[in-house]
């Protein structure tokens, strides 16, 4: 910064706006911008463009990272001008695709960047396989962004638009990258307009637009899809309100349960219910009850099932799992206990038969649990995808399992309840006990084989046996005897019941045994964590767990003092490649989940091609580490995850409390490093006070007396006063520490006081010039004056040791809004890159050739609630000032 007059020192707006940006907080995170629209072609791109030129000429650091390409000359004419960074070219079925190149922007980090279709899906081969992803990573850079998205992009609002205008639009953006959005520009024109431009070929060719305009380009479509930016965009604008004010009495206790299933209509419940909880600005929970007829789902359904979970997690919703016999009880025993005020589920069909047709309705029976919660049944008018079968549909795949050792255990079972009627009808012994020896048989049979078939063929042979060895003639199959009919049908339908009721028992104890055994793995792996200190003993603990737990190898990354990450390796026995983990490539993907805070790998939307699955471990909003598991034996199943995140939980807190306790400890070391320190300093200053004081006397004795070595005697006294202000500098530092120096604040005018000072460094330095530059001569600050001057003179004491003996020391004074900001400069060589940030450091200034004058200066001008900085003169020389508030 250069020496100006007070003429120039007079603050203009643009000052005052910059003054405003650079006294805002720091933000790590970038900020986006969204340019709004109900349709293509009403002007995003180019409102985008304009403003990008108006950042540019303004002196931001702007870069066009991708533009569709358009055949509207007048949006493309105005990327002319902009910086430019190339796209990537990606190979795919002969063609060449081109895509925004991420790491190119983020390698060039400009102040904004813009980047058009937020919505857009990026080509096989990317990174990430969202354009939104993309942006998520530019924000958490620090990077802005500019980007456009029209209505019907909008995840919540999918549904709606398909049944508006019979499109079904496949890319989407989660509504929670909308809603935190730092701007959001509506842009918006006329319908009359917009489609005088598709008729112009402004928007499309002239044969495309003309199909377009007699399909989704309608009159009534767009206005209808007008209509809903615009809702959008004022619900948006309530929100903020709402976060600023408070929100409404009337919305603060209403609380939202969507019930989703494995039907592809569950998608719609979800986006009404997300729509709903924007609109009452509620919370709202996403429940999903598995019943032992959903365990036996086949993979498709677990595919749709964990799509529905992951698009309610995008629409900000908490998904639950719950389990249960009837879904009914078990949903309304939570909404109870929730405190759940509205539900929305679908409406269910209607089972066939006689056997239904007196069985009440699940919307029925839901409403007559909930008499005080709003249930909102949404119809499915939608076409279905795939089939879709209702709990209770028998998978036939699933649940008639063939297995030779199965059917062998049958026979002998059989045959051994054959052998056992012969025995009883040769004592003399009834009918019926042999009937009930083949029941037993049943039951026996369907304990010990997989699925109802075996339970179903022994109750036929079983039956046939009874009738050949047990009726009269024996040996004989003769089902038409007198009243044995009646018999026989009653006794197979009481041994494909009791098969039946077996095989579902079983299968409930297996499940609630599996549940049973995760709950106390998740209680022992607590139990452990607790009785752990140490990062690497909780490290090998975790990573021993996994292993056993899923039979895969484990990496735990943690990031090491240099912000790199070093991971803890533990294979599996019959993993060959587990140290691919440690590999370059994976720890890349490792640094992208600890810069992004979301999983990575195999089986996620980002960087799909590693060779593990990486998910951060957090606790409030920070990652404490990276867990990573080997997926070479395929990708991790929707179980897997799921119990995985309840491990991780735990090693959250466990991390997060080995943090606390690290730190804790710092502190106490730091604590006793200080207190040594100043003690120290303390021993030093007054030990050095006395006999300097003396050497001072003694030299101005000598200078006064006009001796002949009167030149060296000057030289004493002017060194024996630079050590006697060093002194006194220790002595306030280890004051304003120890908070025994107070401070008496009372209104100074600014300019008097750095008067004053650069007064009593003239005195020190005659050859020097020291001058005082303020805008408002009369400008008052509460301070302590003597402390203030002491700070000035120790800065321009800095400045005289670091400059020319013929150049000046120069005091800046400028009033801001909220501030008073006082630099002194210099015309020298200025201050070295890697030492700007350490220059008020304690234990660094004597080394940086600052002395204990600058932690001096830190410690006083943090004691007024201001704040320290440093810098370097485009035209040479140092910047070293403070701010005092006004």
């Amino acid at each position: 910064m250069t020496v100006v007059s007070e003429d120039e020192l007079r603050p203009d707006p643009d000052a005052l706006l910059e003054q405003v940006s650079t006294e805002e907080p720091k933000q790590n995170k970038g900020k986006l911008k969204i340019f709004f629209g109900y349709c293509a072609g009403v002007g995003k791109t180019y409102a985008m463009l304009q403003e990008a030129h108006d950042l540019l000429d303004s002196g931001v650091d702007v870069v066009v990272g991708y533009i569709e390409p358009h055949t509207r000359a007048e949006t493309m004419r105005l990327v002319e001008g902009l910086p430019i960074l190339p796209v990537k070219e990606i190979p795919y079925k002969n063609i060449i695709l081109r895509e925004f190149d991420l790491d190119a922007a983020l390698k060039r980090h400009p102040q904004v960047i813009l980047v058009d279709e937020l919505a857009h899906s990026n080509a096989v081969g990317v990174r990430n396989k969202k354009r939104y992803q993309d942006v998520e990573e530019l924000l958490n850079a620090g990077i802005d962004v500019y980007t456009t998205v029209n209505v019907q992009h909008i995840e919540s609002l999918n549904d709606v638009i398909q049944e508006i205008t019979n499109v079904s639009v496949r890319e989407t953006v989660p509504d929670s990258i909308f809603d935190d959005a730092q701007k959001v520009e509506l842009i918006d024109i006329e319908p009359e307009e917009l489609l005088k431009r598709f008729q112009s070929g402004k928007i499309y060719r002239p044969d495309r637009a003309a199909t377009a305009m007699h399909h989704f380009f309608t009159r009534q479509n767009l206005d209808t899809l007008r209509e809903i930016s615009m809702r959008r965009t004022a619900d948006r604008i309530y929100r903020d309100s709402a976060a600023k004010n408070g929100p409404a009495a009337r919305t603060g206790s209403t609380k939202l349960l969507v019930l989703i299933g494995m039907s592809p209509s569950s998608a719609k419940n979800i986006r009404v219910a997300a729509r709903m909880a924007e609109s009452f600005h509620a919370p709202w929970t996403a429940v999903f009850v598995e019943t032992p007829e959903t365990e036996n789902a086949s993979l498709e359904e677990k595919k749709i099932l964990r799509d529905h979970m992951t698009l309610a997690e995008q629409l900000g919703a908490q998904v639950v799992t719950l389990y249960g016999e009837d879904v009914v009880l078990v949903a309304a025993r939570y909404a109870q206990l929730n405190g759940i005020t509205n539900i929305v589920i679908g409406k269910s069909r209607r089972k066939r038969g006689i056997l239904h047709c007196f069985e009440e309705d699940f919307e029925d029976r839901l409403i007559g649990e909930l008499s005080d919660v709003e249930v909102h049944i949404i119809p499915d008018a939608g076409r279905r995808e795939i089939p879709y079968k209702k709990p209770g549909h028998v998978d036939v795949k699933n649940s008639f399992p063939f297995s030779v050792a199965d059917l062998l255990k049958t026979l002998l079972v059989l045959a051994g309840a054959t052998v056992v009627s012969i025995l009883l009808r040769g004592a003399d012994i009834g009918a019926q006990n042999s009937a009930i020896v083949y029941i037993l048989s049943v039951v026996l049979i369907s304990r010990f084989t997989t699925g109802y078939l075996y339970g179903i063929l022994a109750s036929v042979i079983g039956l046939i046996g009874f009738n050949i060895i047990d009726t009269y003639p024996y040996f004989t199959f003769d089902f038409m005897k007198t009243g044995y009919p009646i018999t026989f049908v009653i006794m197979l339908c009481l041994a494909v019941i009791t098969s039946a009721l077996t095989v579902r028992i079983k299968k409930q104890v297996q499940n609630s045994a599996a549940r049973e055994q995760r709950t106390q793995i998740l209680y022992e792996i607590n139990k452990k964590l607790l009785s752990t200190r140490g990062l690497r003993n909780i490290v090998n603990l975790v990573n021993g767990y996994i292993v056993k737990l899923f039979g895969r190898s484990a990496v735990f990354y943690t990031m090491d003092k240099d912000g790199q990450p070093g991971g803890v390796l533990l294979e599996a026995e019959d993993e060959r490649s587990a140290e691919t983990l440690l590999s370059e490539e994976e720890k890349a993907v490792v640094q992208w989940v600890f810069l992004n805070r979301k999983r990575a790998g195999c089986g996620t939307d980002t960087l799909q091609g590693a060779y593990g699955f990486y998910t951060p471990v957090m606790s409030q909003g920070s990652v404490l580490g990276v867990l990573g598991v080997s997926c070479e034996k395929g990708a991790l199943s929707p179980d897997s995850r799921a119990f995985l995140r309840m491990i991780i939980s735990q090693v959250a807190m466990a991390l997060e409390r080995q943090r606390l306790s690290d730190e804790q400890r710092q502190v106490s070391v730091d604590s006793e490093k200080e207190k040594m320190r100043n003690n120290l300093l303390r021993a030093i200053s007054h030990d050095l006070r006395q006999p300097l004081t003396e050497i001072h006397k003694a030299s101005e004795t000598l200078v006064r007396e006009d001796r002949t070595d009167a030149k060296l005697a000057g030289y004493i006294e002017k060194e024996s006063a630079w050590l006697m202000r060093m002194v006194e500098n220790l002595l306030s530092v280890t004051r304003l520490r120890e908070g025994s120096l107070p401070l008496k604040k009372v209104p100074e005018r600014v300019k008097a006081v750095a008067e004053e000072a650069a007064a009593r460094m003239k005195n020190r330095y005659p050859d020097r010039i020291f001058s005082v530059y303020a805008a408002d001569p009369s400008l008052l600050v509460f301070m302590d004056a003597t402390l203030i001057e002491q700070v000035l003179m120790n800065l321009m004491e800095n400045a005289v040791q670091h400059s020319p003996a013929d150049t000046a020391v120069d005091i800046r004074i400028q009033k801001r809004i909220r501030t008073v900001l006082i630099e002194v400069c210099d015309h020298g060589s200025g201050i070295a890159k890697e030492k700007v940030a350490h220059l008020f450091d304690a234990d660094a200034t004597a080394a940086l050739n600052g002395g204990i004058g600058l932690s001096l200066c830190k410690s006083i001008v943090n004691a007024h609630g201001g704040e320290m900085r440093a810098k370097n003169n485009k035209d040479g020389g140092a910047v070293i000032g403070f701010t005092l508030p006004l």
